[in-house]
């Protein structure tokens, strides 16, 4: 069994992330000064260059197939660009509202109405933000106060250990199952009187898992028993495949009340550039959470909010044509790697593939995947790097498949030659 781990202070971040560390000098008693040569506090000196910069960097220079970073290498629908250039012209220039403009905003509350049954009011329960990212740290920031215990599933986006650490919080990660099924001793032991908040992310990324509702209510359980916040990462709900359907957490009884959920267009639309997110809650949640965000960049993406409000009151159609597309480049890929030698385990939501490597041998993907584009043109991420404890994952890559499918047949042409 896995077991659950404290993390005060990231000791688990692979030495691939560290910023260096330094000693400060004493001035005098009650004085402390940093050494010029280490100005970052110290909460955040486990985190230097992220792996998807060094990982784009070794893409570059070999001139390889960047699967390691996750973007779409095509635009979102047309319209939904067309709006974005129109409200430039139009005049969106400046900022727009602190909460995010109306049209967004009511755009958001009808699309958790129509397709998940969330009653949302617009004015006060929604809150747009620059990115997913800035709403989960805007969320840790509002709601844990310094030593409180944040409960997150192992493997985590990498912003979560460093939003928790930013607002001072102490990680407990529980990992899961090698089945990548959530173990329910670990993750009940998790909780306990000093469990602040619980996050949660479905679809899973790295792995790719779609949590069932039989799991989401365990979480909710213990958060419910312990009176602890969820913060609910849904960023990839339009990306399942295989029927596997996403049930926000928030939909389950007496979660609500206790949820913030977290929503983005650049993941949904293929605009990650654009950096527009959003947050919905019970009000005296989300105004918790903007009464953080309005001092990190207040408010942002001017043009783009009325062009997501487009794109999300086109229905369903463009998702699900996302969705097909990225099914049939998903099978592309695993087809792919299972051909170069790699046990792969097919993802039922976002759009990254977990692969393990030992098969080929390999026993620290880490070290592989920094070989692996000079060796073979091919860029790839160790899950490692998304774990507190590295030698779980030892040998478990990621790849990205949102590319185009000339691109994952180049890389898999590539590969081939493992």
């Amino acid at each position: 069994m896995w077991n659950t781990r404290i993390h005060p202070d990231t000791p688990g971040v692979p030495s691939i992330l560290r910023a260096p560390g330094a000693k400060g000098e004493i001035l005098r008693p009650g004085t402390y000064r940093r050494g010029m040569d280490q100005p970052l506090v110290s909460r955040m000196r486990p985190y230097g260059e992220t792996i998807f910069a060094r990982m784009t960097a070794l893409a570059t220079a070999h001139d390889a197939v960047n699967l390691g970073q996750g973007f779409p290498d095509t635009d979102g629908p047309a319209e939904v660009l067309e709006a974005a250039r129109e409200a430039i012209s139009d005049g969106h220039n400046q900022y727009p509202p602190g909460p995010g403009i109306p049209s967004l905003r009511e755009a958001v509350a009808s699309h958790q109405q129509e397709r998940y049954g969330l009653g949302v009011d617009p004015d006060g329960e929604v809150l747009v933000t620059t990115g997913a990212t800035e709403a989960i740290a805007s969320a840790l920031l509002a709601l844990v106060e310094p030593g409180d215990e944040v409960v997150v599933i192992e493997p985590y986006y990498d912003s979560y250990a460093a939003g928790i650490s930013l607002a001072g919080g102490i990680r407990r990660a529980v990992p899961l199952r090698r089945d990548l099924t959530l173990d329910r001793e670990a993750l009940t032991a998790a909780f306990s009187e000093r469990t602040r908040a619980v996050l949660v992310n479905t679809p899973h990324n790295p792995t790719g898992r779609v949590l069932t509702r039989e799991e989401l209510g365990l979480v909710a359980d213990l958060a419910r028993r312990h009176d602890a916040w969820v913060i609910s990462d849904e960023v990839y709900e339009h990306m399942t495949f295989d029927g596997a359907g996403h049930v926000p957490i928030a939909t389950l009884p007496g979660m609500w009340e206790r949820t913030v959920t977290i929503g983005s267009a650049g993941k949904s639309f293929s605009v990650t550039g654009w950096k527009v997110g959003w947050v919905s809650g019970p009000r005296e949640l989300v105004t918790a959470v903007r009464t953080v965000k309005q001092f990190l960049t207040y408010t942002s993406g001017a043009p783009f909010q009325p062009a997501v409000a487009r794109a999300l009151s086109m229905g369903p159609a463009p998702l699900e044509e996302l969705t097909a597309s990225l099914q049939s480049r998903r099978d592309l890929l695993v087809e792919g790697l299972l051909g170069a030698g790699l046990d792969v385990s097919v993802p039922e939501g976002t759009y990254f593939v977990v692969a393990d490597a030992a098969p080929l041998g390999v026993t620290d993907a880490t070290s592989w995947c920094l070989e692996l584009p000079e060796r073979v043109g091919v860029v790839a991420v160790p899950v490692s790097v998304f774990c507190d404890d590295p030698s779980r994952t030892a040998s478990l890559v990621r790849f990205a498949f949102c590319k185009r499918e000339p691109v994952l047949e180049e890389a898999c042409r590539r590969l081939a030659r493992l």
